[in-house]
């Protein structure tokens, strides 16, 4: 009998290759769970059972026939319901999209398939990835998976607890300002943000196209690495991808000098205000561990972080009016037949968009229109390149930066809610790294009863450093 709790890509791997198990077998008893669990915690929008025994059929008859395992064969994944996957519904958990088909498949998605990945289900987040709590879906928050009260961070709400609740391996979600990272910390899995053009978002449907960017979710570092590696490189659909092979890879230091932003954590007072007292702990843990194996650590500053918040909204929300323009209720998606096409706009938007997605279309709308543009968006595009370059002089300095993941564990469903500001600083430690582009992870603690996150920053596209000092820190207890 399977230990699910502890099975990785890595071992389910091994299991296939040496025929221990089908990938049919390993798909039923990943579709169990989801049977068992989905109803409490809300983490498929819809299962794909007919489509991932058939995917799973072929990698056995492949295998069956002499054939060698694809690097993913029977491997059954999680995908965000923002990623599109062909002849499937892909709603970004909004009811404007209830109902559209993917007519091709993301390029991410096309990778997988290739490697012999077969998807679960499409899951639930915040509509159009709006937020950092799952709490903003149309259909529903997702639960945590350690404690059904509380959140499981957002946007990629779903694909976190799909992971922490052993209903898949691994899964895709998109990472926008966190919303990797976020729930890989509040449900204690590993979570990575790739560095912006590392992986293409042909196929991802955009909310804020220049902060954008798909990362995988899973159990290890490890896993994280595999998924990653078959995920990345360069598209042709998506011009902002990098060819990865013509750049030349940082060097790995034996003893990594790590960095700690003083604006976030003071390493000579106990953490700062507004970091909560576990968090606080099991940070310090961390450092401690590191010191103990060798590595330095380094006091650093970061001077416009304090400007992060307010750069990020303003531009975010910028492009996020430009980018929710195409859902007019007329070419796809929910139409409304009013009296007048002024009216049909009208009330297609009123009833298929949430509070959180007009919100930030109003502000956004607001911030680039006449008059304005120049005190908020030209400003906060000024104070982005500080910020790109606060991290480039970090990075003289230092080999990796470290801070926590959010300032707090997961916090009860609601709470939040009624205070937009105060969701909106739960981003604080995880929106300087898309203002940068750079690439970050969120490697998981157990705090007294719920995970903790805790997060390690690289230089532009160097994730092999992410992982190594990733895997180091797993060992840490």
């Amino acid at each position: 009998m399977l230990n699910l709790s502890e099975l990785t890509i890595k071992n389910a791997q091994k299991l296939i290759k040496n025929r221990e198990i089908s990938c049919r077998e390993l798909v039923a008893i990943y579709l169990a769970q989801t049977k068992e669990k989905n109803k409490s915690l809300n983490v498929y929008l819809e299962v794909f059972e007919d489509s991932a025994y058939k995917a799973a059929k072929k990698e056995d008859e492949n295998i069956v026939s002499g054939g060698v395992p694809k690097l993913l064969s029977g491997i059954p994944l999680a995908i965000k319901d923002n990623i599109l996957i062909k002849e499937k519904i892909t709603s970004a958990a909004s009811r404007i999209l209830e109902n559209y088909t993917a007519t091709y498949d993301a390029t991410v998605i096309k990778k997988l398939k290739e490697a012999g990945a077969v998807f679960l289900g499409r899951t639930n987040c915040d509509e159009f990835a709006m937020g950092a709590s799952g709490e903003n879906s149309s259909f529903g928050p997702t639960k945590n998976p350690y404690d059904l009260e509380r959140v499981a961070g957002g946007s990629s709400s779903g694909s976190g607890a799909a992971v922490a609740a052993n209903m898949c391996l691994g899964a895709l979600g998109s990472d926008t300002g966190g919303s990797i990272r976020m729930p890989a910390a509040l449900c204690g899995i590993v979570g990575l943000k790739p560095t912006y053009g590392a992986v293409s978002r042909y196929g991802l449907i955009a909310m804020a196209s220049s902060f954008d960017q798909i990362g995988p979710l899973a159990k290890t570092v490890e896993d994280t690495e595999i998924l990653f590696n078959i995920i990345k490189g360069k598209d042709e659909q998506d011009l902002t991808t990098v060819d990865l092979n013509t750049l030349n890879p940082k060097p790995q230091p034996q003893n990594p000098i790590i960095g700690v932003p003083k604006e976030f954590f003071s390493l000579q007072e106990n953490g700062k205000e507004g970091l909560s007292e576990e968090v606080t702990t099991v940070f310090r843990g961390i450092l401690n561990g590191l010191k103990n194996m060798g590595c330095e650590i380094k006091q650093i500053s970061l001077p416009s972080l304090s400007y992060t918040l307010a750069c990020y909204y303003i531009m975010v929300s910028a492009e996020v009016s430009s980018n929710m323009a195409r859902f007019d209720g007329i070419r796809y998606g929910l139409h409304k037949n009013a009296n007048n096409l002024l009216n049909d706009y009208l009330e297609s938007r009123e009833a298929g968009f949430g509070k959180e997605v007009k919100r930030r279309i109003m502000l956004g709308t607001y911030v680039l229109s006449s008059g304005y543009y120049d005190a908020y968006y030209l400003k906060a595009q000024k104070a982005r390149e500080h910020i790109k370059n606060d991290f480039k002089t970090a990075f003289r300095e230092v080999d990796l930066i470290l801070t926590p993941t959010a300032a707090e564990t997961a916090f009860k469903i609601g709470e939040k809610m009624q205070n937009p500001l105060s969701m909106y600083l739960a981003d604080i430690f995880t929106v300087p790294v898309n203002l940068a582009g750079v690439p970050a992870i969120s490697i998981p603690k157990m705090g007294e009863k719920l995970p903790v996150g805790i997060q390690i920053i690289a230089p532009w596209f160097c994730e092999d450093l992410l992982f190594k000092l990733g895997k180091e820190i797993e060992k840490i207890t």
